[in-house]
């Protein structure tokens, strides 16, 4: 009997590397699936061909599968997330004009986020003075950590996000020549393309995205509900390729194969690729390096169980930046999106968060743990949020 034919579509990132390693390496013919992976440039394109069933399933922004699952921002769609295929991962980049601007204003070590935070808010008001245009940071979609990250960090220094400075989207691919040509002065964005900006002399990283959240839900494999519905053996079958395929990615023992797997789907080099998943980056142009244990986690601690936890962080930001209603309900919905008994039942029992994690499941660099009971007291907290709408850029 022939495999059963799969297509997923994918965005070149690092954090696709449980997909690309599935397919590429055999664990999923090895679960009798012929699955085809379908490289995309920009997320819409993702969901857009996921919603109709042009794919199967899809390397997804974890929020936003959300938002398709509460019907914002577009036609309502119902996802469900039954694995997550990357925490964290994300990095702030900002230009090497503005990072000396920053590194001027900053009251302390630069690498501290709120210092950076604050040092921006100074340099923002200092444009301000002078009659300047706002500086100009990209991220890869309003449903998306690049945003709520960005907005977070600039948030706790001061800044009000949609009236200091201004917000574009940008597909990963376009960031680095959007930072090189001056379109941008900084974005937010995963691997590979902070260190191409680094290694093309024109950016600075400034904070990885675990400094700012210490465990974020970056991006998952999603599929529309009715699809998992009708086809749970297939669902579960890839769900066990995806498991067997993060724990080959985890053992240092594979780690140059499979990155000479992922580069060759990315377009770019081995090493790149590698010193992404080691989470050792230069961040600077003279080859200044900083390392994190966290800065990506494929699977180990947990990382690929669902957490709804996780979920409910995800429809808070939307609620504090004026994306959606604050409403249990929607909440409720919200979490229900990331479905930890389909991956416990698919592979016979769940993961946990290992030690040294953070206690509420986030761990923000700043503010109130996190409540998942209780979002509107989270939300609370915070004194710039979006009672409205916020207002973002799209640039295609």
């Amino acid at each position: 009997m022939s495999n059963a034919k799969l297509r997923i579509g994918y965005i070149p990132l690092v954090d696709a590397i449980s997909l690309v390693v599935a397919v590429d390496s055999g664990f999923a013919a090895a679960e009798g699936l012929d699955a085809e992976l379908v490289r995309e440039v920009s997320w819409s394109n993702v969901r857009d061909k996921l919603n109709i069933g042009l794919f199967d399933a899809a390397h997804l922004l974890s929020p936003m599968a959300i938002a398709s699952s509460l019907g914002i921002g577009h036609v309502r769609v119902p996802l469900i997330a039954p694995f997550n295929l990357g925490l964290n991962g994300n990095a702030i980049t900002v230009s090497t004009q503005l990072f000396t601007a920053l590194s001027h204003m900053a009251d302390g070590d630069i690498a501290d986020p709120i210092v950076s935070a604050r040092a921006l808010y100074r340099v923002v008001a200092e444009r301000k003075v002078r009659a300047l245009e706002p500086l100009t940071f990209g991220m890869t979609f309003p449903f998306s950590n690049h945003n709520y990250q960005l907005r977070f960090w600039m948030a706790a220094g001061g800044i009000d996000p949609d009236e200091d400075v201004r917000l574009v989207v940008l597909p990963p691919p376009y960031m680095v020549e959007s930072l090189s040509s001056g379109h941008v002065d900084g974005f937010c964005v995963g691997g590979p393309w902070n260190s191409l900006a680094v290694d093309s002399g024109v950016g600075r990283i400034l904070h990885f995205g675990c400094e700012i959240m210490a465990r974020a839900s970056e991006k998952v494999l999603a599929v529309r509900e009715r699809w998992a519905a009708d086809n749970p053996d297939m669902l579960s079958a890839l769900i066990r390729a995806l498991a067997r395929a993060s724990n080959h990615i985890d053992d240092d023992a594979n780690r140059s194969a499979v990155a000479v797997v992922l580069a060759r789907r990315l377009d770019v080099s081995v090493d790149l690729v590698s010193r992404t998943l080691s989470g050792n980056l230069r961040i600077a142009p003279d080859g200044t390096t900083r390392t994190s244990d966290r800065y990506i986690l494929i699977g180990r601690n947990g990382a690929s169980r669902p957490d709804p936890v996780q979920a409910a962080w995800l429809y808070a930001q939307m609620v504090r930046w004026g994306q959606a209603p604050m409403s249990d309900e929607l909440c409720a919905t919200a979490k229900a999106v990331f479905r930890p008994d389909l991956y416990d039942a698919a592979l016979g029992g769940g993961s946990q968060r290992g030690e040294g994690e953070p206690v509420d499941g986030v761990g923000g660099f700043t503010g109130p743990d996190f409540d998942p009971s209780n979002v509107a007291s989270h939300l609370a907290a915070w004194s710039i949020r979006r009672a409205g709408r916020p207002r973002l850029s799209v640039v295609r």
